[in-house]
């Protein structure tokens, strides 16, 4: 029976250089949701037979995304590649846009608060629907899913 899904995701700890407890907060958040609700088929593996579910590694490989796909025993079934040149901008504006608002939470008013967060969520959207583009023809997934998976890469592009 076909269970299109991710089980599990690690980021590449290598990877990650640095990351302050907001960051970390966000980290844990995005998997522990992305686990709960997600919806996620890769569509070379699906094809061949292996309908999930999946565990997923995710790593920055050569300045590109490497998302490594294996069926929940582990093996590996295949690994994505995606560049990321699209996506720095994204990310640089995620950035900025998370400090502001963690600054904001710690002094300025709720309606001050709820306009960072708007923008935050707007810039956060925009990445996802990025992100979906590039999946696309590699990987079935809904929006939910690539905004969470889109926290992760965030993540994984910490450089103190």
């Amino acid at each position: 029976m076909a269970d299109p899904r991710i089980i599990d995701i690690a980021l590449d700890e290598a990877t990650i250089l640095w990351r302050n407890p907001d960051i970390e907060q966000e980290r844990r958040i995005a998997i522990f949701d992305l686990i709960e609700e997600n919806t996620f088929k890769p569509m070379r593996a699906f094809g061949a037979g292996h309908e999930g579910p999946y565990k997923l590694t995710l790593s920055v490989v050569d300045g590109r995304l490497s998302i490594a796909i294996d069926d929940e025993s582990g093996n590996r079934l295949e690994e994505l590649l995606l560049g990321l040149a699209r996506f720095r901008r994204p990310i640089r504006e995620y950035f900025a846009i998370c400090d502001s608002y963690y600054q904001a939470i710690r002094k300025a008013s709720p309606q001050e608060i709820e306009t960072i967060d708007m923008a935050r969520r707007g810039v956060h959207n925009n990445a996802a629907e990025l992100l979906l583009e590039r999946l696309d023809g590699k990987v079935e997934t809904d929006f939910p899913t690539a905004r969470r998976l889109f926290t992760l890469i965030c993540v994984l592009h910490i450089r103190g």
